[in-house]
């Protein structure tokens, strides 16, 4: 309260008919007068309502788990009690996922007194990719998932985690569906920036956000085998769930702070820390758990130091490379293992102050593309005939 007024009051404004939904509220240990206010909005409204009371459980994912298993319709949907729907969400994520025949639709996210992710609702696809596009990166709950789907592989909230547990229960979902369907054209889900600051995912532990990671990563190497597609959802993990807690918060924070960060990073990075997920982030974001992965808070604190002075790297181009000039660049390494200069490179697109830089393309694939262009001028100009000349193939142009 006061969050649930709007939040199911969105629910009863879905342009669904009422008979075609459910809801089912779970009222975990509520003190602020939920729990009544859920009884009786349960006896008022057209909507079937069923309200289960129980002790509180300290996370989200118990009293999620206990609604799934209540729920008895073709999807379902998981929305907060402090965020609210679009007016035709539920109706336009189900007739995508009937038209698309996906089990998962992600609908179009619009921050309300807070900001968003917003690269994975760019355009409305009927079938994202899972690892080319943006959708690995949207793991919250609030989706439409189709129940036969979690049904059949048991899937669950993570009810140890208390932070985490619906990246968890995403992943996995999008890991085993027939498709995945993103709704951009419209706003689906509000979510709502309290005022009083009590979201559960800004509270707790840093330990709690190493358990996520761990769980997470994990969970992918267990589905996938080493390769560019398990190191392309590895990135969400070691992004999002991993560099903050060796970001600016470091500075400000004891040493022992630190070196238990590093401790509790080491086996993460020692198992899913490879080349191939490195290459896939910016240099400062590589450069921060290159540091991390070599035990080395020096560097860390450096770039950190570095970037905090709204510094900008000088760039620096080298045997057809690119490179970042960050702290510690083409200096000797003290005793111990040095940053090595693969860190520094520019793999991905690169924004340094109003200088965008793309990265070089290695020489195998400039001469593909090169012969991809060149054969496409050929087949413009139109057929050619071709002989055999001493075992190579001669093309003659007209």
């Amino acid at each position: 309260m006061p969050y649930l007024v709007k939040c199911l009051d969105s629910v009863e404004a879905q342009t669904l008919p009422p008979e075609h939904m459910e809801i089912i509220a779970v009222d975990d240990g509520s003190t602020d007068g939920t729990g009544a206010y859920l009884d009786r909005f349960a006896a008022r409204t057209p909507v079937p309502m069923r309200v289960v009371h129980q002790p509180n459980s300290g996370a989200p994912g118990g009293p999620r788990n206990l609604g799934l298993t209540m729920a008895r319709g073709r999807y379902v949907f998981f929305l907060d009690a402090d965020d609210y729907l679009g007016h035709e969400a539920l109706a336009a994520l189900v007739a995508m996922a009937d038209l698309a025949g996906t089990d998962v639709v992600a609908g179009k996210v619009v921050g309300v007194n807070r900001g968003v992710a917003t690269s994975m609702y760019t355009r409305t696809v009927r079938r994202a990719d899972l690892y080319t596009s943006n959708v690995k990166y949207a793991l919250s709950a609030q989706k439409l998932f189709r129940r036969e789907l979690l049904v059949r592989h048991g899937i669950r909230f993570d009810e140890s985690l208390r932070t985490g547990e619906d990246a968890l229960f995403t992943m996995e979902a999008y890991l085993r569906a027939s498709g995945i369907s993103v709704v951009a054209d419209r706003a689906c889900y509000y979510l709502v920036g309290r005022e009083d600051g009590k979201h559960l995912t800004k509270t707790g532990s840093y330990t709690s956000r190493f358990d996520s990671a761990r769980a997470l990563m994990g969970l992918i190497a267990a589905h996938l085998p080493p390769g560019p597609r398990r190191d392309q959802l590895m990135v969400r993990p070691f992004t999002v769930t991993l560099l903050p807690q060796f970001g600016p918060v470091v500075l400000r924070q004891p040493d022992e702070y630190l070196r238990h960060k590093m401790e509790l990073a080491a086996p993460l990075m020692a198992a899913y820390w490879t080349p191939g997920v490195a290459r896939r982030l910016r240099v400062e974001q590589r450069l921060r758990l290159t540091s991390v992965a070599l035990g080395r808070p020096g560097p860390l604190r450096d770039v950190l130091d570095f970037c905090q002075e709204g510094r900008l790297p000088d760039v620096v181009h080298r045997r057809g490379r690119i490179y970042l000039a960050y702290p510690h660049f083409d200096t000797p390494a003290p005793p111990g293992p040095g940053i090595p200069p693969a860190a520094y490179e520019i793999t991905v697109t690169e924004q340094i102050g109003e200088l965008r830089i793309e990265p070089r393309l290695p020489l195998l694939r400039r001469a593909a593309r090169r012969a991809r262009h060149l054969a496409g001028r050929m087949a413009d100009r139109g057929p050619a005939p071709t002989a055999v000349d001493g075992g190579r193939y001669v093309h003659r142009s007209k």
